[in-house]
């Protein structure tokens, strides 16, 4: 799964422990949540975190939800779910990676 390079501008905030966001592991790097997007640090700078295209998880037969076990992540319009360090959400009876 690739991401996209999309630079958050007119960010000051600088993430990192203890910045007050939810930090989420996500892949070689970590998330933070801000404002219902995801950013990263790349390069000096923080970039917004979101997968190309629609990338599918397959075989997930854990349901998640309220009481899962996993962490809620608020995300845009929808809550990913951090599970075997991925995010997941429900999009149309599967699971997708974000």
């Amino acid at each position: 799964m690739t991401t996209s390079h999309m630079e958050h501008r007119e960010h000051s905030h600088r993430h990192g422990e203890g910045c007050g966001h939810v930090g989420v592991p996500h892949s070689d790097h970590v998330d933070y949540v801000h404002d219902g997007h995801l950013h990263r640090e790349h390069d000096g700078h923080f970039d917004e975190c979101e997968p190309e295209g629609h990338n599918e998880h397959g075989a997930h037969d854990h349901a998640h939800g309220d009481g899962c076990g996993h962490v809620a992540v608020p995300h845009a319009d929808h809550v990913d779910y951090v599970h075997d360090g991925h995010r997941h959400a429900e999009h149309d009876g599967h699971y997708d990676e974000h």
